[in-house]
């Protein structure tokens, strides 16, 4: 028998598991880049954050938000934390060169959206309870020491992505690339985007001090109207201070002198200089936010004076805008035009928030032209009329324009485009909650599942929605499958199953708390347990939800409710202190659709049966369980 050559082994060829792209890549890892990809991991999407720097920048830059980004932060997951350490600040109040107070904006310590409207911090400090709790979640990668060198160009397929790092080159494939890079941005000019000068430029040298002395401070923020010296100055902690002044031709004063009207020169106790840098405070606005699914937010998209607080604002603004839309297009199939929204919705709010500080600006130092000394008297005038300064310290924040989302279709303003007031809630004997879907439940994404509308839900209600001809009433009745069912009550709102909440502790903020002071909120708590009181956006989660002003819905709205899978709730199953009922009766509405980012979205008018244009947003809401055919090729 003829011997068969034996056959050598091949080697055995070692499997390399394959790592999946994230879905989103997000560049920075600044204070914006890292509420974004919180946010996103809320809604159960990945991402990894490239950074240049290897740990947070240690000199405080932004030192001021309001209320509303406090909301932010909230649903962020950071807002307990937060509130430890900052301080509610008293406002702003505008000096003349002598230092007499010429105007007071008061700044309320409990604003609409349930904290102080004015809270004063270090973003170092800020920095890390970000980064602390971006660690506790999976979904989030930070990749420190990684420079990105090029972004795109965008196409049909993912976006890539290349950056460096101490091992050399490296490259990644992403459905979607928010540049949070700063104003400096290498995303922008990947985008094509270029600045429109919003003609403000002025440089400025920003101080920041720590010293145990008694400084002259009204815990509020001072800006001195002097051509000849304009300054800012407010207190940040309990020993720390900042002093900006405008830089002059020449030389300048000794520090000591500069800060004598609220530190006398006779002091000569520990005084120590953190920090003194010259800045150039610009007014700038990106042409365009956007280019296929690369974003550009924060200081990438827009630059403004410092003097009205709001930087930092308008950057987690964009987050919380864009994530909820970003997410439901990568993980429900929403339409793409949904993304559209982020830019005609943030870019005009962020233009008027700029146009306020500038106009700000220009009251303290009075311009450079022959015009300035009448516009300073037009000020001093202006600030004695009475109730002027009342109406000026309001929210600082508009309403957003008209548009797909924002269903404002009278000439009166009303409350769509505008937020949902936050009050204290409570559970116990509420009932009233309609319709058992939920539009990408919190519950799931939070605890890191699936956050895919379930069958029957909001897929088929929103796909249905968006089909149908039909006027709002008619276009749902087949979609409700029959009569409503009994009422689950509000303790199930949240979803989940959260264990019994501690109610021993009152908030920490110093925010007014419930009126009932046997109970006290407990800031991110899942759900109402017992007599607790809670946050209304703990209790609503992340999904859409209709506030209903009577006691229970209407059959219209309740069908709409379940053709939806959302939510539909009386005002009064909250339990909380009337705040809600009043809202809705200023607004002369009988119901309202709350988006996730608690703006509303359309009105059902006083005496009204039926939202306006439900076709219209449907179109772009509903969800299609299909791939993205944007992940089919690389």
């Amino acid at each position: 028998m003829t011997a068969v050559p034996a056959v050598p082994a091949v080697p055995a060829v070692p499997v390399v598991p394959v790592v999946p792209e994230p879905p989103v890549v997000i560049v920075g890892a600044g204070p914006v880049g890292v509420t974004a990809a919180l946010l996103l991991a809320r809604r159960g999407v990945r991402s990894v954050l490239l950074e240049r720097h290897r740990d947070v920048y240690p000199l405080p830059r932004a030192l001021v938000v309001d209320d509303e980004v406090r909301r932010i932060l909230q649903a962020a997951g950071v807002g307990e934390e937060f509130a430890a350490i900052a301080r509610p600040g008293n406002g702003l109040r505008l000096l003349d060169a002598r230092h007499r107070v010429m105007a007071e904006f008061r700044r309320a310590g409990h604003g609409p959206h349930g904290y102080p409207q004015t809270s004063m911090f270090e973003q170092p400090r800020l920095e890390r309870l970000l980064r602390a709790e971006l660690a506790r979640r999976p979904e989030c990668e930070l990749r420190g020491g990684a420079e990105v060198t090029a972004v795109g160009p965008d196409t049909a397929g993912p976006v890539r992505v290349a950056y460096r790092d101490d091992d050399g080159e490296h490259e990644l494939w992403a459905e979607a690339v928010l540049g949070c890079d700063g104003a400096n941005s290498l995303t922008r000019a990947a985008v094509g985007a270029v600045w429109e000068d919003l003609r403000f430029e002025e440089s400025w040298t920003v101080v920041d001090v720590r010293t145990p002395a008694d400084v002259r401070s009204w815990d509020g923020v001072d800006q001195v109207c002097d051509p000849e010296l304009p300054a800012t100055f407010m207190r940040v902690g309990e020993d720390r201070y900042r002093w900006e002044f405008r830089q002059r031709a020449g030389a300048q004063r000794p520090l000591r002198e500069l800060i004598a009207p609220w530190l006398p020169l006779s002091y000569d106790g520990e005084f120590e200089v953190v920090r003194e840098t010259p800045y150039t405070f610009r007014a700038r606005i990106a042409d365009r936010w956007r280019a296929g699914r690369v974003f550009l937010l924060g200081d990438a998209a827009h630059l403004t004076p410092p003097f009205v607080g709001q930087g930092l604002c308008a950057g987690l603004r964009d987050a919380y805008n864009l994530s909820w839309k970003l997410a439901r297009v990568l993980r429900q199939g929403g339409d793409e035009r949904l993304l559209d929204t982020y830019e005609s919705e943030r870019r005009p709010h962020a233009r008027h928030v700029i146009r306020l500080a500038v106009a700000m600006g220009w009251a303290m130092t009075g311009g450079q032209d022959g015009a300035a000394p009448l516009r300073r008297r037009l000020l001093a005038a202006a600030c004695r009329i009475p109730g002027l300064t009342t109406l000026a310290g309001r929210d600082l924040s508009p309403p957003l324009t008209p548009g797909p989302l924002v269903r404002r279709t009278t000439a009166r303003r009303g409350l769509a485009g505008t937020y949902c007031p936050q009050p204290w809630v409570r559970a116990d004997g509420g009932a009233g909650a309609s319709a058992e879907g939920d539009l990408g439940g919190s519950a799931e994404a939070s605890s890191g599942g699936s956050a895919e509308a379930s069958p029957g839900g909001s897929a088929d209600g929103f796909a249905g929605l968006a089909g149908g001809s039909a006027g709002p009433a008619e276009g749902v009745a087949g979609l409700a499958g029959g009569s409503a069912g009994p009422a689950e009550g509000v303790a199930g709102l949240a979803g989940g199953s959260a264990g019994p909440a501690d109610c021993s502790a009152g908030p920490a903020d110093g925010s007014a708390g419930p009126a009932d002071s046997s109970v006290w909120p407990v800031e991110g708590s899942a759900r109402l347990v017992g007599g607790c009181r809670t946050r209304l956006d703990e209790v609503l989660g992340d999904s859409f939800v209709i506030l209903i002003a009577a006691d229970g819905p209407a059959p219209a709205l309740d069908a709409l409710a379940r053709g939806l899978g959302v939510r539909a709730v009386p005002v009064g199953a909250f339990g909380d202190d009337g705040t809600l009922a009043a809202w809705l009766r200023a607004g002369r509405a009988d119901a309202v659709l709350l988006r996730p980012d608690r703006v509303v979205l359309d009105v059902v008018p006083a005496g009204g049966r039926a939202f306006t244009d439900t076709a219209a947003w449907a179109a772009l809401l509903h969800t299609t369980p299909s791939p993205s055919p944007r992940s089919a090729t690389r």
